[in-house]
């Protein structure tokens, strides 16, 4: 009894690529680049409309609090305030909206059921899609005027506190105001990015911590905040560079003055983004170069920060 062979099939060469694969790794390279090259062209911009104005400067545009760059033959202008207010709220923003914002992720990953978890994701979410100018409504015509009563008592009772030193705006339009407002703005960005951190915790790790007689709580502590929390740092990164930028709400809510001011109760400081939105439209000759000048500044403050949440997010991920 014969047998025939079945017919062999010579394997691919490892030398020869399918067109499908060549032009998909070229048409992801081609992304890549152009995505760089973007980048690369609004600097480039910044820089180039930003330089009249920066060689005429006659104050030091890092650390002077002054703003007269409409001047054509010696403008005077300097970013140090307005950077200060607003790495400050930014960073009030972040304090506020980061534990929350686990919060939220915590109890819709493990504590509440399904059907209310998903209602709660997409109510989050949602948050996202609000126009920033709702936002600045909002601060000025409901949240504010709440926050003065509250205002006043942390100038009566905590007034010892620089930060709270009285007297309190009769207004609200503070810049813990906006801080508040920007808390809310970001928050759905920190959760989405806590939750989905807190969704790849491996299941043997959380099993083991409730084999040992862990509770819900303590197994949370114990192994889901350790795996997670280079992704909530990212989170928390991102969301800050979202609030160094707002523009509209911030604008909206804060006075159009040049402070350096620690105090969270009273008028005075103001944002880049702020500034630009407010001065661009009398802005004239110089004036509009160094609005451009600021807009730079701002662009190098939210490329380091968004960088810095890149490099976490990847450290802590190689880590684990």
């Amino acid at each position: 009894m014969t047998t025939t062979d079945a017919p062999t099939v010579a394997p691919p060469s490892k030398g020869k690529r399918r067109i499908g694969d060549v032009a998909f790794a070229g048409l992801a390279r081609g992304s890549g680049i152009l995505i760089l090259m973007i980048l690369a062209g609004v600097a480039a911009f910044l820089i180039v409309q930003a330089w009249p104005s920066l060689s005429a400067n006659t104050a030091n545009f890092i650390t002077d609090k002054a703003w007269d760059a409409n001047v054509r033959e010696n403008p005077a202008f300097g970013v140090g305030a307005l950077a200060f207010g607003t790495v400050l709220a930014a960073g009030i923003a972040l304090l506020l909206a980061t534990p929350v914002a686990v919060g939220i992720a915590l109890f819709i990953v493990y504590y509440a059921p399904r059907r209310l978890a998903s209602l709660l994701g997409y109510m989050v979410d949602l948050l996202a899609a609000i126009p920033s100018v709702v936002y600045g409504l909002w601060g000025i015509g409901f949240l504010a005027p709440q926050l003065v009563p509250v205002y006043e008592g942390l100038a009566r009772n905590l007034g010892w506190i620089p930060l709270f030193a009285g007297p309190a705006s009769t207004s609200a339009r503070t810049i813990l105001t906006a801080g508040i407002v920007l808390a809310v703005m970001i928050l759905p960005i920190i959760t989405a990015m806590s939750r989905d951190v807190f969704h790849q915790v491996p299941q043997g790790h959380r099993e083991a911590a409730l084999a040992m007689g862990a509770t819900r709580w303590e197994m949370i502590r114990l192994a889901v905040l350790p795996f997670g929390k280079s992704g909530v740092i990212g989170g928390a990164m991102l969301g800050m560079g979202r609030a160094l930028g707002e523009t509209m709400a911030v604008a909206m809510i804060l006075s159009p003055s040049l402070i350096v001011s620690w105090n969270l109760l009273q008028s005075g400081n103001q944002t880049i983004a702020g500034h630009i939105a407010l001065q661009y439209p009398e802005a004239t000759g110089y004036g509009v170069s160094a609005l451009i000048a600021a807009g730079l500044v701002l662009f190098a403050i939210t490329l380091v920060v968004n960088m810095g949440a890149r490099y976490i997010v990847a450290r802590g991920n190689k880590e684990s």
